[in-house]
């Protein structure tokens, strides 16, 4: 069971979710976003396993989502444009992202964390 921890060292967040899952003794590949950002395939494998939509995906408080104005091109544009957009810029995707097997779990939040890891 690999469990692979994609996030951007600078994010508070992310430096927070790896020390929880360092705290708890989870092995995990670490996988820097922007060096080894997902490509369309992985956030559309991702984006299903989750039962989220597509929209939960994006880092809408990241400086290039509010650059690019993505906050009503999100509610219009089709799944196949979001995921093109998702896959140029690891920036514009919401992190940390903890893939374990067909589980996903999108940003951090401990009580989630804790009830699917452990």
């Amino acid at each position: 069971m690999e469990i692979q921890f994609i996030n951007y060292s600078k994010c508070g967040t992310c430096r927070k979710a790896k020390k929880w899952l360092e705290n708890n003794n989870i092995n995990f590949i670490d996988r820097p976003i922007v060096e080894q950002k997902p490509n369309k395939e992985e956030l559309q494998h991702w984006i299903e396993s989750s039962g989220l939509p597509i929209a939960k995906f994006f880092n809408t408080s990241g400086r290039l989502y509010k650059e690019m104005n993505l906050k009503d091109k999100v509610k219009i544009s089709s799944e196949e444009e979001l995921l093109e957009l998702l896959a140029s810029d690891g920036m514009l995707v919401k992190r940390p992202i903890l893939v374990k097997d067909n589980e996903i779990l999108v940003g951090f939040k401990e009580e989630q964390w804790e009830e699917k890891l452990k």
